[in-house]
């Protein structure tokens, strides 16, 4: 290993990106989201998840950069030179911009969708007296809505749990490295 400080050495903060990438992820998908979901209201529940999946979305995008960039080569170069190296193609490069993609993906695109199907639902929920889950007979806007929406949450969840497969693949790569 060659002499120097850690500080300046690419290693230690990949290894902590990626753990918090992994660990977030893991927590917020199978913990977090799931016991919100059960004690809070719905309404709660939304503003919940309005208010964090901005910054989750964030990190599954952000982390597979700062993972790409801090990449401890080894043999081979550090940072994106080594993330590019041909046999790093499908242990590193497809998993990480797979990660970053889907996260963007979730970010910019499913993200606001979502946000703006469920402010629509409130209005129609608000206009008809009733809500979107309700045992009551649901009107055909209410219906169309709440397609839109399982529709669009039902990607973005895709999108999640890819990002996490992708990230897990990546550790399974990196796991290989320790000698």
């Amino acid at each position: 290993m060659p002499e120097g400080s850690l500080l300046f050495n690419p290693a230690p903060y990949h290894v902590i990106s990626y753990g918090a990438l992994l660990g977030t992820q893991f927590f917020h998908t199978f913990i977090n989201s799931i016991i919100s979901f059960k004690v809070l209201a719905r309404p709660q529940f939304a503003v919940l998840q309005r208010a964090v999946f901005p910054a989750y979305f964030g990190i599954q995008t952000a982390a597979p950069i700062v993972l790409a960039l801090t990449y401890p080569g080894g043999v081979l170069p550090q940072g994106i030179s080594g993330v590019l190296h041909p046999t790093n193609r499908w242990g590193v490069l497809v998993p990480l911009t797979t990660a970053f993609v889907t996260g963007l993906t979730n970010l910019v695109y499913f993200l606001p969708e979502t946000n703006k199907v469920t402010a629509q639902r409130r209005h129609q929920e608000t206009k008809e007296s009733k809500e979107s889950q309700g045992k009551a007979q649901q009107s055909k806007e209410m219906k169309a809505l709440n397609k839109k929406f399982g529709k669009l949450h039902g990607y973005s969840s895709l999108f999640n749990l890819m990002t996490l497969v992708c990230t897990v693949a990546y550790g399974v790569h990196l796991s290989a490295r320790i000698q």
